[in-house]
């Protein structure tokens, strides 16, 4: 994956938790709309799968694709199987990945702002290389016991040694060093990639190797992308450009593997005259820190640094005087001494505040104005006036999860009126003119036409499509004067800085086209352009006078200077500062006489033969020309041809043993899902352990139109005991098998409704159920069996919620509201004599924010009303659609009501490794009080089993208690998982109860 999309996967989660009533179905996927037509198609090694009207971009990726087979492979000295790589065209999100479930990439044909990602390259081209590297690597496994588990398991099988035995820094390290190694820019070539790992190394002691790959909920422990790149390519430059295949070989042809086996190959492979005992990941990690800090420190200690000034903010406290990692970024003026800026970090979620120079009083430092909704893509820019600032929010289509728009939304900062100036847009970059009158806007059309676009700031009202015919793309666009743009754009031959009219559409470059990593422009008076420049191997702030074209260097800073912005009075130079603690805002007086000469228009930075790919260069064979450059090989494609979903519905990608979620249930099966997640069927068989028994089944969810529709069938046997005589327990207990054959079918309708900083979605479902039971012949059955004969059920819901978004450091939802409602009934009971019932549940859960940052205090209340007339001949009932006191056994009342409360806590966050096995994070409490009340009307029947009468009955429920977890890493994975231990007391019983918990299994 070309990003790490944690928050972009939340979504449809949220989604999938509203299916609480109909939760035995598939999961819902993301699709594009049911109306796109698809066309694919095929070279030798590729089929490309593409939506209409986008058949020129298409034979443009296979062609680079069929270019990049070869060089890709190369290190890891691999040729992998045909795949299948699908283009979409209906999102503004910016993102790729490839993956095993099922086998086949996805590129979503989207630039992004961020020039830390793209660089210089074609986003299509940059893609095309990370992404097929991951099938590289995945093909790598299947060999040794990676290719017995394939055998056994399919893609599970072979992902268990892609993604467990093989670290994820390893993955995603090595495709940035090959996207790196194999183009003109790659993120191994920017400095803001590297940023977190330099600041850290030459600022604090070195993390350990747990902490590195586990991850902090108060540091700032750089991701897996930037770990790995650093490991991946100091092994290369030690033991050759293919050590890699070496060691992957080894680790994959080790029986029998285990937890460290990848440590283990790699310390067998690395083993030599020079080194006797061989190199384990612990190794490389401390011997790749202390080359970093060798190679960075002696960078700095060469630097002049040019003084800033920070500006105060309130950043949250840890357990430590070191402050949670917290960013100020894009800031900014409205006054001279005020500056708007975007707030986000470990423990915030994005929101626009206000920042003094002169507020040193914690009160007025910092004021929160607006909290953002959906920012998918890092935002990279953010424009302000002293009246109004403008961004871009995403919004998905409220089915279609492939469809996401990019929206304006418009503040004015004298009302605090919110506005979103267009709907269903595709734009992702805007920034406001100098008189609030107009805007401009970056879009990317579904053909992948960049344009950018004037628009009216009152109305959203399109003025002008500006022409591009080189179709150019343009990075962080805006306004020079009242006619004029200033964007960074990118051509074929590199980036340069452009001057575009507004009226006329004419172009002017202020520089020749260069490799360098221009980005974030801005307008200095009439006389200079500051812009970003890599060109010290430190991104800076850069001046080119706009009358001659000389450059200047403006800012020096230790670890780089970003999104410069200049005050109203132009006396002052405010910019994105970073330390160990986050981005901060920091400023200068603007001095032009003290700028030295610099020069940011060669091809090629000098510094770059230092950087720490350096050497690799020139090494074995890694010595190949950049692809993915400035042209396309002319290919050979095969002529394109529709590609209809139907007939490739069944695709089959695992097979074999999982277990179930509850641990009481074996499934050996067969798992399909189509290349556009439309169609998911899952067929196999399930043995309960607990009941002893198994059977068949097979799942079919198609979601290729505006509703789901779900089918299910399973046949098979269960077993169960009862006293011989009810009426008597000391009768003696009879057990029975019996057959059953259970057809479910209904429709779903997921929404995913988000305009806000609320998550919210919703979901409407029916279903129908037909249970046949046969070879029942115990003498009573209970309420919730059916005995022999045939039972109609018919299910109704819906599901509603409206939750704040979290932070990481968040242990709950601190603010919304959900709840959900069903109806289950035997409609046709009345008409053919069978079992008779009737349930009617409802729940409502409200979240508000604790005493402490972080806590959060959910109130729950639910009722659910079962139908159960004591004198019922035929009487059926539902099981518990509402959640009972936790530790009390359920009992099944007609009338029931629940009322609950959970206090959820931080209660530290350790960074503690025990050996290689345990790392772990945090620990969590929970404090809950569950109570539940219920009336019921039973036949009053005495000794000589004679009916007396119907007597109503009570009775209630109350626990109180506690949960305490631990967020932990096991065996150096970077997913986390979450167990505890739950004590709690029954008031009622007057006993004491003890449960484990397993909270999250992270997977």
């Amino acid at each position: 994956m070309l990003l790490d999309t944690t928050n972009l996967k939340l979504l449809p989660l949220a989604l999938l938790l509203t299916l609480s009533a109909a939760a035995q179905n598939l999961p819902i996927l993301e699709q594009p709309p049911a109306s796109l037509r698809l066309y694919q198609l095929n070279t030798p090694h590729f089929r490309v799968i593409y939506p209409d009207g986008f058949q020129q971009r298409a034979q443009q990726t296979a062609q680079r694709l069929e270019q990049i087979y070869e060089p890709v492979g190369a290190g890891l000295e691999q040729r992998p199987r045909p795949l299948s790589v699908v283009l979409r065209n209906q999102t503004t999100v910016s993102n790729g990945f490839a993956t095993l479930f099922p086998r086949h990439a996805e590129f979503y044909a989207v630039p992004p702002q961020d020039p830390a990602l793209l660089g210089t390259l074609n986003w299509l081209d940059l893609l095309a290389v990370h992404e097929y590297r991951h099938i590289v690597q995945y093909e790598k496994a299947y060999q040794g016991y990676g290719k017995v588990l394939y055998y056994l398991l399919g893609a599970q099988g072979l992902s268990f040694a892609t993604n467990v035995v093989t670290p994820d820094w390893f993955l995603e390290g090595d495709a940035v060093g090959t996207e790196t190694i194999l183009t003109r820019s790659g993120r191994g070539r920017i400095p803001a990639f590297e940023l977190s790992m330099r600041t850290n190394l030459l600022t604090r002691r070195p993390f350990s190797y747990a902490k590195a790959t586990g991850g902090s909920f108060r540091d700032n422990v750089p991701n897996h992308y930037e770990l790995g790149y650093f490991l991946t390519t100091k092994l290369k430059r030690t033991y050759g450009p293919n050590a890699w295949s070496g060691a992957l070989n080894r680790i994959y042809r080790q029986f029998p593997f285990y937890p460290f086996s990848f440590s283990n190959g790699l310390k067998q492979t690395t083993k030599s005259a020079e080194n006797p005992t061989g190199t384990r990941v612990d190794d490389l990690y401390a011997e790749t820190v202390n080359d970093l800090i060798e190679t960075w420190k002696r960078r700095q200690d060469s630097l002049t640094l040019t003084p800033a000034t920070t500006y105060p903010v309130n950043a949250e406290k840890a357990e430590t005087p070191r402050p949670v990692f917290t960013n100020y970024r894009y800031p900014q003026y409205l006054t001279d001494s005020t500056i708007l800026c975007i707030k986000s970090g470990l423990g915030d979620i994005q929101q626009v505040v206000l920042l003094s120079r002169n507020g040193h009083d914690p009160a007025h430092r910092e004021k929160r104005v607006y909290t953002q909704g959906l920012v998918l893509n890092e935002p990279t820019y953010f424009s302000a006036t002293p009246q109004m600032a403008c961004w871009i929010e995403n919004r998905y289509d409220p089915r279609w999860l492939q469809r996401i728009y990019g929206e304006i939304k418009l503040l004015d900062l004298a009302t605090g009126r919110v506005r979103r100036l267009t709907t269903r847009s595709r734009y992702t970059a805007v920034a406001l003119s100098p008189d609030n009158s107009r805007l401009v806007a970056l879009r990317t059309t579904d053909s992948y036409q960049n344009e950018l676009v004037v628009l009216d700031s009152q109305t959203g009202r399109e003025l002008a499509v500006l022409p591009n015919p080189a179709n150019d793309f343009y990075v962080n666009p805006r306004w020079h004067n009242g006619r004029t743009l200033v964007t960074v754009t990118l051509t074929k031959g590199g980036k340069t800085i452009e001057f575009i009219d507004t009226e006329t559409g004419q172009k002017r470059a202020l520089l020749p086209p260069t490799n360098l990593n221009l980005s974030h422009p801005q307008s200095y008076g009439n006389t200079h352009i500051l812009v970003n420049s890599p060109q010290s191997g430190i991104d800076n702030v850069y001046a080119v006078e706009i009358a001659s074209g000389t450059v200047s260097r403006v800012t020096s800073r230790p670890f780089g200077a970003y999104h410069a912005t200049v005050s109203p009075t132009g006396r002052w130079l405010a910019f994105e500062d970073f330390d160990t603690h986050g981005y901060r805002v920091a400023e200068a007086p603007l001095d032009p006489a003290a700028w030295p000469p610099a020069d940011i228009s060669r091809a090629d930075s000098p510094a770059e033969s230092t950087r720490y790919f350096g050497p690799l260069l020139s090494a074995g064979a890694q010595r190949l020309p950049p692809v993915a450059a400035d042209s396309i090989p002319n290919l050979p494609t095969s002529a394109p041809g529709r590609f209809r979903r139907l007939a490739h519905a069944f695709n089959p990608y695992s097979w074999g043993p999982t277990f179930g979620s509850t641990g009481q249930s074996l499934n050996v099966g067969i798992q399909s899902r189509d290349l556009l997640n439309t169609t998911q069927f899952t067929a196999g068989y399930t043995y309960n352990q607990s009941e002893q028994t198994g059977a068949l089944g097979v799942n079919v969810s198609y979601q290729g139109l505006y509703p789901v529709f779900d089918v299910g069938f399973q046949t098979g046997n269960r077993r169960t005991s009862i006293p011989a005589n009810p009426t008597s327990p000391s009768s003696g207990i009879r057990t029975d098998t019996w057959r059953y054959n259970e057809l479910t079918a209904g429709i779903r309708l997921p929404l995913q409704l988000t305009r806000s900083r609320f998550l919210q979605s919703a979901n409407l479902f029916a279903y129908y159920g037909l249970l046949s039971v046969s070879g029942y012949e115990l003498p009573g059955r209970y309420f919730t069996e059916t005995g022999n004969g045939i039972l109609h059920t018919l299910l109704y819901g819906a599901s509603y919620n409206y939750l704040l978004r979290q932070s990481r450091r968040d242990v709950g939802n601190r603010l919304g509201v959900s709840g959900s409602t069903s109806l289950r009934s035997t409609p046709f009971a009345q008409t053919t004599g069978q079992l008779r019932g009737l349930q009617w549940a409802n729940t409502l859960n409200l979240f508000v924010p604790g005493l402490g940052k972080h806590h959060s205090l959910r109130l729950r209340g639910a009722y659910q009303y079962q139908w159960g007339a004591p004198d019922a001949k035929n009487l059926y009932r539902f099981g518990a659609a509402v959640l009972y006191p936790r530790g009390a056994a359920y009992t099944s009342f007609d009338n029931l009501w629940v009322a609950g409360a959970d206090y959820r806590l931080p209660l530290a966050d350790l960074h503690l490794s025990i050996t290689r096995l345990l790392y772990i994070q945090r620990l969590k409490g929970n404090l809950f009080s569950d109570y539940a009340w219920g009336n019921s009307r039973f036949l009053q029947i005495d000794s000589r089993n004679v009916v007396r009468g119907i007597v109503p009955v009570s009775s209630y429920d109350w626990t109180v208690g506690g949960d305490l977890s631990v967020v932990f890493n096991p065996l150096r994975l970077r997913t986390p998982l979450e167990v505890g231990l739950r004590a709690g007391y029954d008031v009622r019983n007057r006993a004491v109860f003890v449960q484990p918990l397993v909270i999250d299994i992270g997977f």
